[in-house]
């Protein structure tokens, strides 16, 4: 019996150390773009795979679970907004807001 237990316990350690946080992955982003978020030190990379900016890191954000904070940059214009994200299943709400009064908000899409 305490082998058994002791071979949950290892199952259920690993299966949590494989398991990604619901940020990681490829999002569709507002203007079609594929926008790739994968861990990076003790944050997250946003880093454009497709369009004219492809291959340019856009942002870093931090947090766990639906939440998440820190910073995202327009290729187009190459302004910096610090905001928050929130994911929910297959969506992902990002607000953003330069000096805390011009502010965006757009959802992307899990590919």
């Amino acid at each position: 019996m305490r082998r058994f237990l002791t071979a949950l316990l290892i199952m259920a350690s690993a299966g949590a150390a494989i398991a990604a946080e619901p940020i990681e992955g490829n999002w569709k982003t507002k203007s079609g773009e594929t926008a790739a978020i994968a861990k990076c030190g003790g944050a997250y990379c946003v880093t454009l795979k497709s369009g004219k900016f492809s291959g340019k890191r856009i942002g870093t954000m931090s947090g766990a679970g639906a939440d998440y904070k820190g910073e995202i940059t327009d290729p187009e214009n190459d302004k910096t907004y610090s905001g928050y994200a929130t994911v929910s299943g297959a969506s992902m709400k990002l607000k953003g807001c330069v000096m805390g009064v011009l502010c965006k908000s757009q959802t992307w899409t899990k590919l």
